[in-house]
């Protein structure tokens, strides 16, 4: 059976999918716009939805006691939010916050359990992301700890820049604080840096990569690890 083609359909977990698979699946799925700062879930809070990214973005949060949320994983095209279903598992672990405004599509719970069930393509879809999903965690957790947030932030504006397939993003330096977990004078210097050596334009709300060769060498090698 022939997989669909990434032309088909813009999120990639569905479109590796073989096409009577996804056709199965295709009328349960609403086509949302996710607003930029909206929170999906909290951690606790029971999943009444999985979301597959099309064009926007989602980044993983975990709140730290005295400290600012983290972010620990981000989702594009590449996956889905709500993964944690996937696994049987009712409530969200994590902050699921939309860091890109734009497209995505949306299941219920009930029709994605369900979907599991019936669809063999899906679960194995399901199952593979969730296993990149966890490295790209375990990455980001050694990256946090080790690393300078220069270096992060290089690795966080490429990351982004993979999966919204945009080299200009909204975003603001309270909400890159919020990302790599650090406070925003830290995000203030990081950024002048980049934007000193002609890497990187920044403006009230938006960030554009100019030299995305140089920001991949001024990045930590994290971002060259799979995820």
């Amino acid at each position: 059976m022939r997989a669909m083609g990434a032309r088909s359909i813009q999120n990639e977990l569905l479109a590796v999918m073989p096409r009577r698979a996804y056709e199965a699946l295709a009328p349960a799925l609403a086509p949302v716009t996710l607003a930029f700062g909206e929170v999906l879930y909290r951690p606790g809070e029971a999943i009444a939805h999985v979301y597959f990214p099309c064009e926007s973005m989602v980044s993983l949060l975990v709140p730290v006691a005295n400290h600012l949320d983290v972010e620990v994983g981000m989702v594009g095209r590449e996956g889905m939010v709500g993964a944690s279903l996937g696994l049987g598992i009712a409530r969200s672990p994590v902050k699921a916050l939309v860091q890109g405004e734009g497209s995505a599509l949306r299941l219920s719970a009930a029709g994605f359990r369900g979907a599991l069930a019936r669809n063999p393509a899906l679960r194995r879809a399901v199952d593979l992301y969730i296993h990149s999903l966890m490295k790209q965690i375990a990455q980001t957790a050694a990256c946090n700890r080790f690393h300078v947030v220069e270096a992060r932030l290089a690795r966080w504006l490429l990351m982004t820049r993979d999966r919204m397939r945009s080299s200009r993003f909204r975003m603001t330096h309270e909400f890159l604080s919020h990302m790599l977990g650090v406070r925003r004078v830290g995000v203030t210097e990081a950024a002048s840096s980049l934007q000193r050596q002609k890497l990187i334009a920044y403006a009230r709300g938006s960030i554009q990569i100019l030299d995305a060769r140089g920001l991949e060498a001024a990045s930590c090698g994290c971002y060259e690890m799979p995820a």
